[in-house]
């Protein structure tokens, strides 16, 4: 006590007589004894004999009051009705119409032993399952859900800046011979579907031939425009100011 051994009790140490009790057996009732002494001395749950069960009972109940008075106030209702049950069985009966059925009075006391023993029977298997904090105990995990990388989406303007540089790539290339060429869009939208197979992303740089010069290009340019708004093409980057990719969309075919 406070860090020191103490070898010898206090003299002044005051220890109650109820200060330790041993239970070695432990019933839940007085239907839990009962069912305890027919089981004991082995006898049909249907067919009580009455004189040597009541006899028992009252001893377990007298051994019980000498200790515990509160406890066995309601095992001796159970005697009492024991006892009501003996001497009907055995004082005379009187005479009944032929039609009239006898009972038996321990009909009542079966009928409650027997509920009983279907709930105590069902309990000790509900006790068996395994119970948290018991038998074991709960494990948390945690699981980190996957993050679906989003691409970022192709504005306008990045469309407008990758035009800008192969429209440099034009000027590069460019002749002075002039001639007037019609051009159609609805073709040159059908010749960016011939470039992209299946689902293949395909560079946007490279749907575009510098050679048809700035009047093809911009054809070009347009073509691809009415190719992303009628949703006929996908255009996506990697990440910002990465190189624009674009491939075909689902179920999207030539165009007539």
């Amino acid at each position: 006590m406070y860090g020191q051994p103490i070898f010898d009790l206090p003299k002044d140490l005051y220890i109650p007589p109820d200060a330790l009790e041993v239970f070695l057996e432990a019933f839940e009732g007085p239907l839990d004894l009962l069912l305890y002494l027919i089981r004991k001395t082995n006898v049909n749950v249907l067919d009580i004999p009455m004189v040597p069960l009541t006899a028992q009972y009252l001893e377990y109940v007298e051994a019980m009051r000498h200790h515990n008075l509160e406890l066995a106030a309601d095992y001796l209702l159970m005697a009492a009705t024991l006892l009501e049950i003996k001497s009907r069985m055995l004082l005379p009966r009187p005479p009944k119409a032929a039609d009239d059925e006898e009972l038996d009075p321990r009909a009542e006391l079966v009928r409650r032993l027997l509920e009983y023993e279907q709930v105590k029977l069902a309990a000790a298997r509900l006790d068996q399952l395994p119970r948290v904090e018991r038998d074991f105990e709960w494990v948390s995990v945690f699981v980190a859900e996957k993050v679906v990388e989003r691409l970022p989406e192709v504005s306008l303007h990045d469309l407008q800046l990758a035009w800008l540089k192969i429209a440099r790539q034009a000027r590069l290339k460019r002749h002075h011979t002039i001639r007037r060429e019609e051009m159609s869009v609805r073709e040159h939208m059908t010749m960016i579907l011939r470039k992209l197979k299946g689902d293949v992303f395909v560079v946007f740089e490279t749907l575009f031939d510098p050679a048809l010069g700035v009047a093809g290009l911009v054809v070009s340019f347009l073509a691809t425009l009415e190719l992303v708004k009628e949703r006929l093409v996908v255009v996506t980057q990697n990440e910002a100011f990465a190189p624009i990719y674009v491939r075909r969309a689902e179920g999207a075919d030539a165009i007539d």
